[in-house]
């Protein structure tokens, strides 16, 4: 049985109707229309489907609807809004980091958890962080890359 629920998605509150048990990825893709976040695995362990909740990177595959009533939910279309967003946004650009791309939502999004945690990270610490995503094409050396030049730029 469906459920009204309200949630607030990128800064905006919405209504959505889903079933308890629904996961988010679904309620982004299928009723918001945002298809910034992809479905990769649909077990939490590939990563392309992180999202923020509440500030902290989250596989929106295995988070259900029921559990961010109330929170925060940021998804790629707006992490661009803030600095660390936009640092990794121009970082990413200036280094020409994505290949294919699929995974790129999910990384931007790991990297943006990572930085606002940790402004100056090692080479080690962001492969650490970021072990979680996966890049079928191989690009991890590249959004290493990205992330460290995302973590010059925010130091000025």
């Amino acid at each position: 049985m469906n459920v009204t629920r309200e949630l607030k998605f990128n800064g905006q509150t919405v209504m959505v109707d889903a079933e308890d048990g629904t996961p988010l990825l679904w309620v982004i893709r299928d009723d918001l229309k945002l298809t910034g976040t992809k479905f990769g695995c649909g077990v939490a362990a590939c990563g392309a489907c992180t999202v923020h909740i509440d500030g902290q990177p989250t596989r929106s595959c295995q988070t259900y609807v029921e559990d961010v009533e109330g929170a925060e939910i940021t998804t790629i279309e707006a992490i661009g809004g803030d600095r660390i967003g936009a640092a990794i946004q121009r970082a990413w650009t200036e280094l020409d980091v994505v290949q294919c791309g699929y995974c790129q939502s999910g990384q931007i999004m790991s990297a943006a958890g990572l930085l606002s945690e940790n402004a100056r990270p090692t080479a080690e610490e962001v492969d650490q962080y970021m072990q979680g995503n996966v890049c079928r094409c191989a690009t991890y050396p590249r959004i290493r890359a990205g992330v460290l030049r995302a973590a010059e730029i925010l130091e000025g």
